[in-house]
């Protein structure tokens, strides 16, 4: 299959869920001997999407990466502002003022949908990452008719979610959805009323990764302490804020050598905590040894269509404490019975006591979540629904005499 896939970011070194699961489909499917292409754009940085990475096309890990200029960074201040007016009521928003909204979300790629009129003949299908960014909107408005599309929402419960332009405009345009769990696939179906083909895929990982716990705790200063690792962005809305205040309030209640590390791109940095360590942003390796030694994984993010991290955690036999608040983590808990869901604080100290002192509890939620991985989550078993599901697509689109 030809397919190209479309995302607002993509390369090795950019942080984010999404871009991450695009890449990895996109060079896995290459692997598998597919001709994928990726349009993107020169951004590395979501704050601003300033264009860093050179423009053109350049190749990445079998992928051919298309990469178009931003039509000017993003002034965060003034985004800050409009994105609260917006988002403060969303179904009182004017249209005007909802496209003007998306344009500031961004990326804006002027040269993205001439691009795409022009090349569409060269693909099968066209795949889109995340509901949320002008590339989509844009790619599903200029394809509309001329080549079988697939979104991947990645939606969640969000205030944008709640914009009339998402509903009037895109969850219907793609000619198939492909979800990442089922509470995403049903807060989408529900909420626009959708009726074309869908799956849930979710993201595939790895088995079996090398780590060295003992040289990521020398590397960090952390001896032979136990602790519990956060991975992800620095940013109230992936519950970092939250995380870090309910853990120092454990702290205060039950001093002992349990530490806080913290794994991730700091967008809004952490205040200073003698218990709390910081790496930044780190390399694939880095990040598996950080979970390799760690007492469990914490996963404190409201705001989630899938938790890859919290697959990798399973993967290494690793339980976790997860948001409850959260539709999607409590459903990967509940069906992996790998988790312990919290909601508030008193939860939270509950259940990291409940994995302190039971470290038999610990273990069996690690090998639960293993397993639950083992059975839906390997790259082959996700890879081949997902190709079966490509071809059935892109055979109930093509002219009839192809057929013949």
């Amino acid at each position: 299959m030809r397919l190209l896939f479309v995302v607002q970011r993509y390369g090795e070194d950019v942080a984010g869920g999404a871009e991450r699961a695009c890449r990895e489909y996109a060079s896995r499917l290459a692997a598998r001997g597919h001709e994928v292409s990726v349009a993107t754009s020169r951004a590395r940085s979501y704050v601003d999407w300033a264009n860093e990475y050179p423009e053109g096309v350049s190749e990445l890990d079998g992928v051919s990466v298309r990469r178009f200029s931003v039509a000017r960074p993003r002034d965060a201040d003034n985004f800050a502002h409009l994105n609260a007016r917006v988002l403060t009521a969303p179904y009182t928003v004017a249209p005007l003022l909802q496209r003007e909204w998306l344009r500031f979300q961004g990326p804006e790629l002027p040269a993205l949908a001439p691009w795409l009129r022009s090349s569409a003949h060269e693909f099968d299908a066209v795949i889109c990452f995340t509901y949320l960014y002008w590339p989509t909107w844009a790619t599903l408005d200029a394809l509309a008719g001329s080549v079988p599309t697939l979104l991947h929402p990645l939606a969640h419960d969000e205030p944008a979610l709640a914009l009339p332009l998402f509903g009037d405009e895109l969850f219907h345009r793609p000619d198939a959805l492909v979800f990442l769990t089922e509470e995403e696939q049903q807060l989408v179906v529900e909420r626009f009323a959708t009726e074309q083909p869908s799956m849930v895929a979710g993201v595939g990982v790895d088995l079996d990764v090398a780590t060295d716990a003992a040289a990521f705790r020398e590397r960090y200063g952390l001896g032979d302490r136990p602790y519990l690792v956060f991975v992800g962005r620095l940013d109230p809305g992936k519950g970092s804020d939250e995380v870090f205040d309910f853990f120092v309030a454990y702290k205060q209640r039950n001093p002992g050598p349990l530490a806080l590390v913290i794994v991730g791109e700091p967008v809004k940095p952490m205040p200073h905590h003698p218990d709390v360590i910081t790496t930044g942003f780190v390399d694939e390796a880095t990040k598996a040894s950080a979970i390799a030694g760690a007492l469990a994984l914490v996963q404190p993010s409201y705001f989630e269509s899938f938790s890859i991290v919290l697959v990798e955690a399973w993967a290494q036999r690793k339980p976790a404490l997860v948001q409850g608040h959260c539709a999607v983590l409590e459903g990967q808990a509940r069906r992996s019975d790998g988790a312990i869901p919290y909601r508030g604080y008193a939860e939270f100290e509950a259940a990291l006591d409940l994995l302190t002192e039971d470290r038999g509890l610990a273990s069996r939620l690690g090998e639960q979540g293993r397993h639950y991985v083992e059975e839906r989550y390997t790259w082959d078993a996700v890879l081949s629904g997902y190709e079966s599901f490509l071809d059935d697509i892109i055979g109930a689109h093509a002219p009839e005499d192809t057929l013949r």
